[in-house]
């Protein structure tokens, strides 16, 4: 198998987008190479615990109403064409993403962090619930067969928290700058949405030096 690392954010709409495209490419092709593993990679590390007003803190950092409201459009456009819908102005909250992530974390020693990735992103993008909440990231949790009583525990604890960080700013220090990046072999990346048309591409050439190896 191929390391795919994936360095994304759930509240990143583009994350959301490039992982609807990589999985109908690996839908088509089902003997693909890689093995997938989530790294965090916050959009807004500072973000307050508790979240902000999503619509305010848009209006403020884009530029006004009438800029956030075109960029929300073209992120319909955008998912459209990625065979996904998204919401951008369902979730009341833009919230602070690290126990999203440590719950990715989590779910990765259970062999369960694409799920729960997709999951995260979905409750985000489609359902505008607020995944910065304890409660709310148990019963996503639960729904991809976690122990959701478990997951409230180590919530309300500092677990995995110091450890999460570091991997952030590690992958930063290393060049990883902007969501979502994609490391193939640990040797070739690739950033941004890309299409499945581009990894149908990739998913072939790796398979075709396989076979000649």
């Amino acid at each position: 198998m191929i390391r795919l690392d994936i360095f994304s954010d759930p509240v990143c709409p583009w994350c959301y987008v490039g992982k609807s495209n990589l999985d109908r490419a690996l839908a088509d092709t089902p003997d693909h190479p890689f093995a997938i593993l989530w790294h965090p990679f916050q959009l807004n590390p500072d973000m307050p615990r508790e979240g902000v007003p999503k619509r305010a803190y848009l209006e403020a950092k884009l530029g006004g109403k009438a800029r956030v409201d075109a960029i929300h459009e073209r992120l319909r456009e955008v998912a459209r064409a990625a065979g996904v819908e998204i919401f951008p102005d369902k979730a009341p909250i833009v919230p602070n993403t690290l126990d999203a992530h440590r719950l990715i974390h989590w779910a990765g020693i259970e062999a369960r962090q694409s799920p729960v990735v997709h999951a995260l992103m979905r409750a985000y993008w489609v359902d505008g619930r607020d995944i910065g909440d304890a409660e709310t990231l148990a019963d996503i949790a639960a729904d991809e067969g976690m122990g959701r009583t478990e997951t409230l525990r180590l919530l309300a604890s500092d677990a995995d928290a110091d450890d999460i960080r570091a991997r952030d700013e590690d992958a930063r220090r290393k060049g990883v700058n902007s969501a979502p990046t994609f490391l193939i072999a640990q040797k070739y990346v690739v950033t941004g949405a890309q299409p499945s048309e581009t990894w149908g591409k990739i998913i072939a050439e790796i398979t075709d030096g396989q076979e000649k190896a």
